[in-house]
C-alpha cells in the first residue's frame, strides 16, 4: 500500500473546505466518508502517489494526474481524467455533462456498489495508468469549434484590450469560459457571468481558478 497523504486525512476528517458546511454533518464529505474511505483503500493498492489538489484527493503517476475521488451532495465517486480513452466494456462509466469531452466517472451512493464492482475498478485504474504512462491523450475539440456568445463579441467590441486579454489565455482556460459562458440560457445571466470573470480573465486565469 501507498503512503497515506495526511491532508488527504484531513479531507476525509473535516471536508473540502470550500463551502461553510465543513466540518459538520452535512458537509458532502461527511456524507459520504465510508464510501470516500473504501475508494481511497482500492486507490491506495495501486502504484498511484495520493495528492491534495482542488481541495480533493487526486492520484498521480509520474507527477500526471490520473484520476480523483470525491463527492457530490448526491453521490460518490471516482473520475478519470482522460475516462474518454478507457475502454469501458461493462458500460459503467458516467460523464460529468453531455458536453464533457475527458472526463469519465464511477459514481456511488453506497459501500456495497462499490464491493460488487471492485475488480472492475481495479481494472479500470490500471487501464488509466498504463494510458498515462503510454501518453495517450483525448482528441478534445479546437477552441475554434466552441459557439462564442454574441455578449461576449459584444463585450469584445466594447472593449479591445478585453479581446486582446482573451485571446492571450490558453486555449484550455478560452474552451473553459467559452462553455461557461455559453452554458446559460438567458443572455442577462450570459452577461452577467462575462462581466463577473472580466477581472479573471485580465489576470489571465481561467474561470475555475
Amino acid at each position: 500500500m501507498n503512503t497515506l497523504n495526511p491532508k488527504v486525512d484531513n479531507y476525509l476528517d473535516v471536508g473540502c473546505g470550500r463551502c461553510k458546511l465543513v466540518g459538520t454533518p452535512d458537509c458532502k464529505v461527511k456524507t459520504w466518508q465510508a464510501e470516500l474511505v473504501k475508494l481511497r483503500e482500492i486507490v491506495q493498492g495501486t502504484e498511484l502517489v495520493e495528492e491534495l489538489k482542488w481541495s480533493q484527493p487526486v492520484y498521480t503517476v509520474n507527477g500526471k494526474n490520473v484520476l480523483l475521488v470525491s463527492a457530490f451532495k448526491g453521490f460518490a465517486f471516482v473520475s478519470f481524467f482522460k475516462g474518454a480513452l478507457l475502454k469501458d466494456a461493462a458500460g459503467l462509466l458516467a460523464a460529468p455533462g453531455k458536453d464533457s469531452q475527458s472526463d469519465r466517472r464511477f459514481e456511488f451512493t453506497d459501500v456495497a456498489q462499490i464491493v460488487a464492482i471492485e475488480d472492475i475498478i481495479k481494472d479500470y485504474i490500471a487501464e488509466a495508468i498504463e494510458n498515462e504512462k503510454a501518453g495517450k491523450q483525448v482528441e478534445l475539440k479546437k477552441t475554434e469549434e466552441y459557439p462564442v456568445p454574441d455578449e461576449l463579441l459584444e463585450k469584445f467590441d466594447e472593449m479591445p484590450e478585453f479581446k486582446e486579454a482573451f485571446e492571450a489565455l490558453t486555449p484550455g482556460r478560452q474552451r473553459g469560459y467559452l462553455y461557461y459562458f455559453s452554458g446559460a440560457k438567458q443572455s442577462k445571466t450570459r452577461t452577467a457571468r462575462i462581466e463577473k470573470f472580466m477581472q479573471k480573465i485580465f489576470d489571465g486565469k481561467g474561470w475555475q481558478e
